[in-house]
């Protein structure tokens, strides 16, 4: 079974979440400094906890992204990720820590204190 089998595309759960302050930062991002970009989900390896969670903008989308969209923001993931991230969700936190976007991982089994990266 391929990554993408994970999500079936009529259904009418979306794997992976954006609480309405990561939207609307991302609606600003487009707005001001990445139109014509896409926001990019990803976990690599590394961190203090085995995986890390990433995010960039890009222009391309790659054979096994799957592009989501919630309340009118774009954004995608690769089906590698999204083995980790199902049933996740993004927040944008802007408070004396930074502003940075956050994964709230049902999925993870311990964390680091800065909610960087994660193992399962």
């Amino acid at each position: 079974m391929s990554e993408l089998e994970l999500f079936d595309p009529g259904s009418a759960t979306i794997p992976l979440t954006l609480t309405q302050a990561a939207v609307g930062r991302l609606r600003d991002l487009y707005a001001k400094q990445q139109p014509g970009k896409q926001f990019r989900v990803y976990i690599t390896g590394g961190g203090c906890s085995g995986f890390q969670y990433g995010f960039t903008f890009d222009n391309q989308q790659l054979e096994d992204d799957l592009p989501l969209h919630q309340d009118g923001v774009d954004f995608v993931v690769d089906g590698l990720s999204l083995q980790y991230l199902e049933g996740a969700q993004i927040d944008f936190e802007d408070n004396l820590m930074g502003a940075r976007f956050r994964v709230h991982n049902p999925n993870s089994t311990t964390t680091c204190s800065c909610g960087a990266s994660f193992s399962v």
